[in-house]
């Protein structure tokens, strides 16, 4: 299998491109290896497929953004299936995006094109989809590091269960559109230079669909959709970031007349944390030593992202700043792109009490009579040293 090919260099833009731009890039592309002028050419349907695999991806914010932080990898899986591998067929592709040639389903403005060949024609009704809905979920570190199943009650559009869809009342069906004969498409053919020109649009009367509903549905009034909730259930993958959007399919609104729901796409938001700060896939926590253990040494427990301690050696004249990482305790990769586990990072800091007591200020006091204790820049010896051999 060819390895697959940067999106923007298959439409052959920049990264800068705009939305403008990406639809100008894939219209010109889709005419070129459009399968009605190119029948039976199997490189020019790849091509044509690799552009819309493209397109689909560039067009979307949500979907670009994600393909421009991680490439073919996203958080639900990645943009490597493509069209031509399981995925979509031609069908898919001109239900999709037919429309982006003014058109339903042919290329209303160029004319030539009867339809998108290869079985689909111009018979085939239009299938309605569902818009997205937008949500933001906040989540701890702790959700982030192990990843969370979060419920939602959505208020959305769903399925009439009066007409089941159909927008028909009391079990009626749509009937066949008259203006346009059950096609969802209307012809019409001019005189040009070149010859005669075979041009299509939607259909004005039934809107593409090929059926109109004389006795419209009283609870949705022919939509077959109205409003109403559902607990929906997201898995939120672990390794998330602050700002990511994770995508979920089909759970959106219903489409009208038993379409194609929607998607649900989830911001990321994260909660601040009290113990830990987050580094990408590091996590860090600042301790804060008592100026004995950090001068002769011990053990301090370290908490965890888990919630479960680990035990830190504190070597002796250990100074302030230094940096312990204790590997593969921070946050997982995401799933898809990159691997591993980051680390807990430890941060020591030697706290220096503000207010003492008399004993304590003659205590330290008395240090600064120890040859040892001063200051010295010609000394390798760290002040620690000092305090330790001040009392030897």
């Amino acid at each position: 299998m060819a390895e697959k090919r940067d999106y923007y260099e298959v439409l052959g833009l920049d990264k800068n491109a705009s939305e403008d731009d990406i639809k100008k890039a894939y219209r010109k592309l889709a005419i070129k290896y459009h399968p009605d002028r190119n029948p039976g050419d199997k490189k020019a349907e790849e091509k044509f497929k690799e552009a819309a695999e493209a397109y689909d991806v560039l067009h979307d914010p949500q979907k670009r953004q994600q393909y421009d932080q991680f490439g073919f990898n996203g958080p639900q899986g990645g943009f490597g299936g493509g069209f031509g591998g399981g995925g979509m067929d031609m069908d898919d592709i001109f239900s999709m995006f037919g429309d982006i040639f003014g058109g339903h389903g042919g290329f209303g403005g160029f004319g030539g094109f009867g339809g998108f060949g290869g079985g689909r024609g111009g018979s085939q009704q239009r299938v309605y989809r569902g818009t997205d809905l937008r949500l933001k979920v906040k989540l701890s570190l702790q959700d982030i590091a192990s990843g969370v199943t979060k419920k939602f009650k959505v208020k959305k559009d769903v399925v009439c269960t009066h007409c089941h869809g159909t927008g028909a009342e009391g079990g009626s069906q749509p009937e066949t559109c008259p203006t346009c004969h059950g096609s969802g498409v209307v012809a019409r053919t001019v005189r040009t230079p070149l010859g005669m020109m075979t041009t299509q649009s939607e259909c004005p009367t039934c809107h593409g669909e090929g059926t109109v509903i004389k006795n419209k549905c009283k609870e949705c009034g022919g939509t077959g959709v109205v409003k109403g909730d559902e607990i929906v259930e997201i898995e939120i993958p672990a390794g998330v970031e602050e700002g990511m959007v994770v995508n979920v399919g089909g759970k959106g609104n219903a489409g009208p007349h038993n379409g194609v729901n929607g998607d649900i796409q989830v911001l990321i938001e994260e909660e601040k944390n009290d113990t830990f700060t987050r580094d990408k896939q590091d996590i860090i926590y600042n301790l804060l030593l008592d100026f004995p253990t950090a001068a002769l040494g011990g053990e301090v427990q370290i908490p965890t992202i888990n919630g479960s301690k680990v035990t830190l050696k504190i070597e002796s004249g250990t100074q302030p700043g230094k940096t312990v990482r204790l590997r593969g305790k921070g946050l997982p990769a995401l799933r898809g792109y990159g691997s591993g586990t980051g680390d807990l990072v430890v941060k020591i800091s030697v706290y220096v009490p503000k207010t003492l007591t008399k004993e304590e200020r003659k205590a330290i006091e008395s240090l600064k009579n120890c040859e040892n204790f001063k200051s010295d820049s010609t000394t390798k010896k760290s002040i620690f040293d000092m305090f330790k051999n001040c009392f030897n």
